[in-house]
């Protein structure tokens, strides 16, 4: 084996061997790197809470400047509702359903005075929910009514009424602990149920009630009272598509601005990513096109040399050998040095990432650590195969 190492490193281009290096390092680096940011920033993309998914638009009828409807109702019939199901742009729609009967609400901390004031309750299915609440439903035997209130609340509450009142400000796990009433009168009758907070919602400007509760206590509070919808909760394919704005102006709906902004600007950042993902994909495949193709000709340099071994004895696989091992140990340089580059790369944008979004789990290197290998794998199979097959071309073209 030295001695057949000794004649093929003779004719080993240096130049060739460095180019073979830095292209595949330039290619591991970029795949391994696409695919672990890919799986940090996801969680911002996916996450029930997050308030990047702004796939979702609230849709109800326009006012006019008198006060009045421009149709001829405020709610939203079942047709109404079965036609907007029927675009091609919807994926989704959910009714908002609101109490019909007077509410009033008290609530405070120990040792705190209670704040006491009128409010209202809506519900949406629970598809639309973006908090995971596993205790989202109600049971009239328990009396406890699970709420979801919207997050810019409680900033509101914090930046704005609490100091103007002298009260702590509070946090949302420090919400779970408030002490609520809910006074509930109509029809003649009146119930108080007790409140507890489960979440907070990014996505829904509103105090959300399971929709069992909101039915129970219409039902008993409020027989005679219509709950058809005045408002919907659309998820659409593609925020930037013209013709969610064109259907709903033609119809007189009225969408909420900010939410369709957001979602065009997502849609199109998520497009931006895509396409340098695939850019990164084309250039990692070309760097691995250049591997194969130093090692052919380096194999083709050596023709002659090859030859002279294969005539004197030399096996295949011992003339392969020194090849095959050239291109693992190569490989597995590369793969070591780009998990190492990547690391360092990856704690960068990792701070500036937790600056955006506080609460964003990521994911430790275990998927780049994954696929590094499996490239690894791939790879140094394809090219031990490849210079097989090439000493065996040349050995069959000898005899």
């Amino acid at each position: 084996m030295k001695l057949v190492w000794k004649l093929l490193r003779q004719h080993i281009s240096i130049g060739q061997l460095v180019g073979f290096f830095f292209a595949n390092l330039l290619g591991m680096l970029i795949v391994l790197l696409s695919v672990q940011f890919y799986q940090d920033v996801k969680p911002a993309f996916s996450q029930e809470d997050s308030f990047i998914k702004n796939d979702y638009l609230i849709v109800s009828k326009s006012i006019s400047t008198l006060g009045g409807l421009t149709g001829s109702t405020s709610t939203f019939s079942d047709g109404e509702i079965g036609e907007i199901k029927g675009q091609t742009f919807c994926k989704g729609v959910g009714k908002f359903t609101a109490t019909q009967y007077h509410v009033s609400g008290s609530f405070g901390l120990s040792n705190q005075p209670a704040l006491s004031t009128d409010m209202f309750f809506e519900s949406v299915p629970s598809e639309f929910i973006d908090v995971q609440a596993g205790n989202w439903h109600f049971d009239e035997q328990e009396g406890i009514v699970p709420i979801i209130l919207p997050r810019s609340y409680l900033a509101i509450y914090n930046f704005g009424f609490a100091p103007s009142q002298s009260l702590p400000k509070i946090t949302e796990d420090v919400a779970g602990m408030v002490e609520m009433n809910i006074a509930m009168r109509g029809n003649g009758q009146q119930q108080i149920v007790k409140g507890k907070v489960v979440g907070f919602s990014n996505r829904l400007n509103t105090i959300l009630a399971p929709e069992e509760f909101i039915q129970w206590s219409n039902q008993k509070f409020a027989p005679e009272e219509d709950d058809s919808p005045t408002r919907l909760i659309v998820q659409v394919k593609n925020p930037a598509d013209e013709k969610i704005m064109q259907y709903f102006s033609e119809r007189g709906y009225e969408i909420a601005e900010d939410k369709l902004d957001a979602g065009k600007t997502m849609f199109f950042l998520r497009i931006v990513s895509g396409i340098v993902m695939a850019i990164g994909l084309l250039i990692s495949v070309l760097s691995f096109y250049i591997l194969m193709l130093s090692i052919y000709l380096l194999v083709q340099k050596n023709t002659q040399k090859l030859q002279n071994l294969l005539l004197i004895g030399y096996s295949p696989a011992k003339v392969s050998m020194p090849y095959q091992l050239l291109t693992i140990g190569m490989n597995a340089i590369v793969l070591i040095i780009s998990l190492l580059l990547l690391y360092y790369v990856r704690n960068y944008y990792l701070d500036m990432l937790w600056s955006v979004f506080p609460e964003m789990d990521t994911s430790g290197l275990t998927p780049a650590i994954l696929l590094g290998a499996a490239l690894f794998a791939v790879v140094s199979i394809i090219n031990i195969i490849a210079v097989r097959g090439k000493v065996m071309k040349i050995w069959k073209n000898k005899e």
